[in-house]
């Protein structure tokens, strides 16, 4: 993603600064959604893993980047607190 829209970016909700989510939580996220454990703000399930994600400054929300794209929904957001190894920093 382009670091200057990155750099533009923010939440919806808390209006906290993004970052790309790294690696290492990228996998510790998509292994909670893989057993079922992740839902949206909506209540809606994520089923699917996902391939690269923004989160914010203090780690506890996570939006998804759909083919280069940030779905920046607040209703679409995913607390990263349902994924119980989820490191907070």
């Amino acid at each position: 993603m382009d670091r200057k829209l990155l750099d533009l970016l923010c939440c919806p909700a808390t209006r906290q600064p993004l970052a790309m989510l790294d690696a290492r939580s990228l996998e510790t996220l998509n292994h909670a959604i893989s057993a079922g454990q992740v839902r949206r703000a909506d209540d809606t399930a994520q089923t699917e893993p996902l391939r690269e994600a923004l989160v914010t400054h203090d780690r506890k929300i996570v939006y998804r980047v759909e083919d280069g794209i940030p779905v920046l929904l607040a209703e679409e957001a995913i607390a990263t607190a349902q994924a119980s190894d989820f490191a907070s920093r």
